[in-house]
């Protein structure tokens, strides 16, 4: 017996994928049917039927808003028996649901019914989707957009209506997301806790969640961007609101973003945005190299696991050692821009060139890294100026200057008359063989320095590393009191020091500032229990009343058939 098969196709209709692969599963499980294909009649799906052998002559005409059913009998009363059973299952399936009385059929009726509703999930067809965004975004909800085939420039548009609205627009294809520990598309079930995400990637959000979750952390809020997010083109407008809004959550310790490999512009300038808040960061973005594992507040991660383990170590400190924050840079006058340091310590001077790198373009010396920033002459300062006094130009016929303060003194004393100088970064190297009491001769020249400044209506930071034990000669103790007392910053650490100096001069670069181009989300929108609007598959709705979250399933169908001239004299009557 040979078999048949029986084509139907449908225009003007629309269900859910979920509801088309449950469809066609319901099909295939039917008596005499050896195979069925229901899916919308784009040129991939066509290919796809024909690869199994389910392409017949009249699919062939179907356009991609049609909804094909092919069915393939063992005779041609199997198939046809199939086919006319398609608006049976198709009820059975539709009623099996979601368990909801009515069915709105539009966002404004169904933000009736559910008012307290921040968010809208939209997983529509592409070329509906931008649409039904649009109108989420005017009813001011926050929208988790899972469609895909969105065009870019709807995406450009979209993220831009909501930056001026305060609202929060994840996606187009945005696969994943957590809100207020709610699991939206394709989430996973993780504890709540302070460590919070911002993922320009779905599978990469997913696995660093659960591994967060594994080494015993926690997450309540994990924003997805949509892929497209960290372009140039789009230049991280939703990742942008995001880190703003979890910068200001109080519940927010750590924030960690995640992206598959970004625009290296915009990555640069997201660390920049990074290293201006005020809590510790993660960073994973895939295929971006870094010169250090941490800058400021910034750590960088090179695997889903490092991201996990950094993030749960973060979270679980109470406090961090930092040095105080830098003054408010309207304190210096508008000429004072440069750093200049002054180092008795040759691997000390090398190391804060290195790590100056992370905040300074150029950074000047008589022992540079790069001998294109070689100092023309030793004793006059350019720009950004590191100097290693204990270079040899410096020792002949002179004792070392661990030994000996007077030549750090005289220079000292010209940087600080400089009316271009902003901050000064020095070392104090105590231990035997050194001076007895550097302190007492560094501290008073430092406090007159200041005190100078201050009387030609500038404001002068020095800035000091005392390297030394609590058993040396000098007494550490004594000598960290002295320099406090001239009104120096003091660490025990060259690196917080002049990663401290660094952030300071950086905040007097004009060109480094951003400007906020965005209207700041309302925090709340993390506080609020997650209440939603589900347009689309339905399986998100069983998702969110799974986790006790309120939620209105709307009834969609493509406005005016899907007819893009009648849809788009809809779209005008309705912005009238």
């Amino acid at each position: 017996m040979t078999s048949a098969i029986e084509v139907e196709i449908r225009s003007g209709v629309y269900y859910d994928s979920v509801m088309l692969m449950q469809l066609q599963r319901a099909l295939a499980g039917l008596p005499g049917v050896l195979d069925a294909g229901v899916v919308m009649g784009t040129e991939a799906n066509k290919d796809i039927l024909a690869q199994s052998n389910l392409l017949a002559p009249e699919v062939q005409v179907a356009v991609a808003d049609d909804l094909v059913i092919v069915v393939k009998g063992e005779d041609q009363a199997s198939a046809r028996s199939a086919i006319q059973k398609v608006d049976e299952l198709l009820t059975v399936r539709r009623t099996g649901g979601v368990d909801q009385e009515y069915l709105p059929k539009s966002l404004e009726t169904a933000g009736r019914m559910l008012p307290q509703a921040q968010w809208v999930l939209i997983s529509v067809p592409g070329r509906f989707a931008a649409g039904v965004a649009r109108q989420s975004l005017d009813l001011g909800k926050n929208v988790f957009l899972f469609s895909d085939n969105v065009s870019l420039e709807d995406e450009i548009e979209l993220k831009g209506l909501a930056a001026q609205k305060g609202l929060i627009i994840m996606g187009p294809d945005c696969g994943t997301a957590i809100v207020n520990g709610v699991g939206l598309g394709f989430a996973n079930k993780v504890r709540r806790g302070p460590i919070n995400i911002v993922a320009a990637s779905g599978t990469g959000l997913q696995q660093v969640t659960v591994r967060i979750h594994q080494k015993g952390g926690g997450v309540t809020h994990a924003f997805g961007t949509g892929g497209r997010d960290l372009t140039e083109a789009v230049n991280a407008a939703t990742a942008r609101q995001c880190i703003e809004l979890l910068d200001r959550d109080p519940q927010t310790k750590v924030i960690v973003l995640v992206s598959k490999p970004p625009s290296r512009k915009v990555a640069d300038d997201l660390v920049e945005v990074l290293r201006r808040i005020s809590k510790p960061a993660v960073v994973d973005f895939i295929g971006y190299s870094t010169p250090t594992r941490i800058v400021d507040n910034v750590h960088f991660a090179f695997s889903f696991d490092d991201t996990a383990d950094l993030a749960v170590q973060l979270a679980s400190v109470e406090t961090d050692r930092v040095l105080p924050k830098p003054p408010d840079s309207s304190r210096f006058a508008s000429s004072q821009r440069f750093l200049r340091g002054l180092f008795s310590g040759g691997t000390l001077a090398y190391e804060s060139l290195l790590l100056l790198q992370d905040y300074l373009p150029e950074v000047y010396s008589n022992a540079p890294l790069d001998k294109q920033f070689k100092l023309a002459d030793s004793l006059v300062s350019q720009g950004h100026t590191l100097i290693d006094l204990g270079e040899d130009e410096f020792t002949v016929g002179r004792l070392h200057p661990m030994m000996d303060n007077d030549l750090r003194i005289r220079r000292l004393e010209i940087e600080a008359n400089d009316p271009q100088t902003a901050v000064i970064l020095m070392d104090v190297v105590l231990g035997f063989g050194a001076h007895p009491d550097p302190a007492s001769e560094l501290a008073p020249a430092i406090a007159k320095a200041k005190a100078d400044a201050e009387a030609a209506d500038r404001y002068l930071e020095v800035v000091a590393v005392v390297s030394g034990t609590d058993e040396d000669p000098q007494i550490l103790e004594d000598q960290v009191k002295k320099l406090r007392e001239a009104g120096v910053v003091v660490d025990l650490s060259n690196e917080a020091c002049v990663r401290y100096a660094g952030r300071l001069v950086r905040s007097l670069e004009t060109e480094t500032v951003q400007v906020q181009t965005f209207k700041s989300v309302d925090v709340a929108v993390l506080d609020q229990p997650l209440a939603a609007i589900n347009v689309g598959l339905e399986s998100f709705t069983q998702s969110l009343t799974a986790q006790n979250a309120p939620v209105i399933q709307v009834d969609w169908k493509p406005p005016a058939s899907g007819d893009e001239k009648l849809m788009s004299i809809l779209a005008r009557m309705r912005k009238s």
